[in-house]
């Protein structure tokens, strides 16, 4: 059965913020999704869509990004500013009673509003791949790389030491990197590309950096690790064996929440709810029922 989307854009105080509500409102509460990047559009995120059988799942693009405004006047993109702006959205929304779903830097997000706003209302978090330390998320990248093959390694550092981030070596390095920690499939899903090109880079290049491997944005001192502790509501954790956030990272995390399970999608990576789809929907939709 097709799915009812109402699309619209909420204007709030820096631009018009891309909202997209899949299906009718049912009993059973709202998912809210929070996109990676930073500046990573919803739109590889698509296949959530599929959970609306059971709830209204409800996407937004990020400011700088994707189908809301990029103001060209305005660079103080930081975590403080984006868990504002998702306080907005779901004020706006009247999203009273929610779960929330964060991907990659979504989960840096999903925990840096609860612990600013509190979780009053917030049934559940689901976190995959999750980004929840700069730091690690930076190292387990440098053991990646050095488990590449020896000349993708070297193109790698060489463009990360010269700083030639566009240089044809360092692009073919990098899918060579991708196309095993960020998505394996063979021939990457439409979803994912559109993405891809709707990247918001001033916002990537503030918050993270130039690179995946060269962290000198804004991020580059957030460790939520700490403060983990402090959440109450039932957590889920995703990763794939191959991920970026690696099984390892992601099981620290598990250790530091009260109340926390964690899911391992073999021969999976970043991008595992594409990679293993039908798996990870089925996981998540059973994950959510429960804690309604």
């Amino acid at each position: 059965m097709k799915k009812r989307i109402e699309e619209r854009h909420l204007v709030g105080p820096k631009g018009r913020i891309f909202t997209k509500i899949v299906g009718d409102e049912k009993n059973m509460a709202p998912l809210l999704v929070l996109h990676g990047g930073p500046g990573a559009p919803h739109d590889y995120l698509e296949p959530l869509m599929e959970l609306a059988d059971d709830r209204q799942v409800i996407f937004y693009d990020q400011l700088g990004c994707g189908k809301s405004d990029r103001p060209k006047d305005f660079h103080d993109w930081d975590l403080d500013f984006f868990v504002e702006e998702l306080a907005f959205v779901r004020k706006e929304l009247a999203l009273d009673e929610l779960h929330i779903l964060g991907q990659s830097y979504g989960a840096m997000l999903g925990i840096a509003y609860a612990l600013e706003k509190g979780e009053r209302g917030i049934r559940s978090f689901v976190f995959s791949g999750p980004c929840l330390s700069s730091k690690r998320f930076i190292d387990d990248q440098r053991k990646h790389i050095e488990n590449l093959p020896e000349d993708i390694r070297k193109a790698i550092l060489s463009s990360e030491e010269k700083g030639t981030y566009d240089s044809p070596a360092y692009q073919d390095a990098m899918m060579a990197f991708y196309r095993k920690h960020v998505c394996r499939m063979e021939e990457w899903p439409e979803c994912l590309n559109r993405a891809m090109e709707k990247m918001g880079e001033d916002v990537y290049h503030t918050m993270w950096g130039p690179s995946e491997f060269t962290l000198t944005g804004n991020l580059k001192d957030v460790d939520l690790t700490d403060r983990l502790k402090e959440i109450d509501a039932p957590v889920l954790l995703t990763c794939g064996s191959f991920d970026e956030a690696t099984p390892d990272t992601t099981a620290f995390y598990l250790e530091r929440f009260k109340n926390a399970r964690m899911v391992i999608f073999e021969d999976a990576s970043h991008e595992h709810h594409l990679e293993e789809e039908d798996s990870y929907l089925e996981i998540v939709k059973t994950f959510l029922r429960d804690m309604d």
